[in-house]
């Protein structure tokens, strides 16, 4: 076999295979030559961002030859002002995946211990394989991540990062705020916690732990992409002391925003009526989801995201069926990597008319599953 690595390489991008983490909706609707009649697979949010939001976007797309404000000063300000924090305890970026990629590049040398659970989110891996970081993974408990064994783990390899998301992606459940903050009070000397929020908006009440600008122990990153619908506009951002939050200026992209985006969160961010209104079809299309399941025989998990987790009561392959068979049909969705939580499909919180199209494929899906 002709060896085809290009030299100049640097030995660890070398050793790296070329991958995606996801392969996107419109990837798979190349395959199969036909769009999909519902998508509902990504954990977008397929009502929509605020008309304000489409609308700061479309004005500023007249100014679109400039470039985007680096600070995004703007935007920290109004951030800021939303959690009762400083500006300079805030770092936006292009999306959580952004803010991570240059978190592990300033934290992590090659060799460096990275702690994280079997299945949870896999951007985060790629960026620590990427930057040559050796992650340790611990199992989940049940289908939630667990704050005690990743504790433990990070103490035994004494690793540098400590990653959890809560709410948990790909599962959809949630810990306390007394837990997440007894894992923040846990954190070995020399770590950080790396507590992704994305989904934040969705979960009850008391499941974010209070914001403590002070600790230097964790950061926390939440995003437009999720709840504010604007997935595509690529905008997150990053809260922790001054000290960590400046130490992303050494090595972000500064032009990295794009600059509508960045009109488009502010928008967002100042229309919460929207958010509320937006919570409340996200709770009702979580409720659809679950009589969908149950009438098939199949058991929704409890959810505090914008995505519900249907247990299939098999294996993974029997779930990868039942993802494949639905896709002919049209319908996108997605499954778990990780035993065991590849059992279940997850379905994103989706308009009623794609939650129909699902309800009536997913028997024959089933069927095609079991044969």
């Amino acid at each position: 076999m002709t060896d085809t690595t290009d030299p100049r390489l640097t030995p660890l991008a070398a050793t790296l295979p070329a991958s995606v983490p996801f392969v996107g909706p419109e990837a798979q609707e190349r395959t199969r030559g036909a769009a999909f009649d519902a998508r509902l697979g990504a954990n977008e949010l397929g009502f929509g961002p605020s008309p304000k939001a489409i609308a700061a976007m479309q004005a500023e797309t007249t100014e679109i030859w400039k470039y985007a404000d680096p600070e995004s000063h703007d935007l920290r300000q109004a951030l800021a002002a939303r959690h009762g924090i400083a500006p300079d305890n805030i770092m936006i970026g292009e999306g959580i995946d952004g803010l991570l990629g240059y978190l592990v590049r300033l934290f992590i040398n090659a060799g460096d211990a990275v702690v994280t659970s079997e299945g949870a989110y896999p951007t985060f891996n790629y960026h620590v394989a990427g930057f040559g970081g050796a992650l340790h993974k611990v199992p989940y408990q049940g289908d939630h991540e667990d704050p005690l064994a990743l504790i433990e783990k990070a103490r035994e390899v004494k690793a540098k990062l400590i990653y959890i998301a809560n709410p948990d992606n790909p599962m959809g459940t949630w810990h306390s705020a007394a837990t997440i903050q007894q894992m923040i009070d846990n954190v070995p000397e020399g770590a950080l916690l790396v507590l992704d929020e994305a989904y934040v908006e969705f979960a009850p009440e008391g499941t974010a732990p209070a914001i403590d600008t002070t600790d230097a122990r964790v950061i926390r990153f939440r995003t437009f992409s999720k709840a504010y619908g604007m997935a595509g506009a690529r905008v997150g951002y990053g809260i922790s002391t001054p000290k960590i939050i400046s130490a992303f200026n050494k090595i972000r992209n500064h032009f990295g925003m794009n600059r509508s985006a960045q009109a488009g969160a502010l928008a967002a961010l100042n229309d919460q009526p929207h958010l509320t209104q937006t919570l409340a079809q996200i709770a009702e299309a979580r409720i659809r989801i679950g009589e969908i399941a149950a009438e098939n025989g199949l058991t929704a998990l409890p959810s505090a995201t914008n995505f519900v987790a249907i247990d299939c009561g098999r294996d993974g392959a029997f779930a990868a069926r039942i993802v494949s068979e639905l896709g002919k049909a049209g319908i996108f969705i997605r499954m778990p990597f990780s035993d065991p939580q590849n059992r279940c499909i997850r379905v994103s919180a989706g308009p009623k008319a794609e939650l129909d199209l699902f309800a009536k494929a997913l028997p024959a899906a089933l069927q095609a599953a079991r044969v």
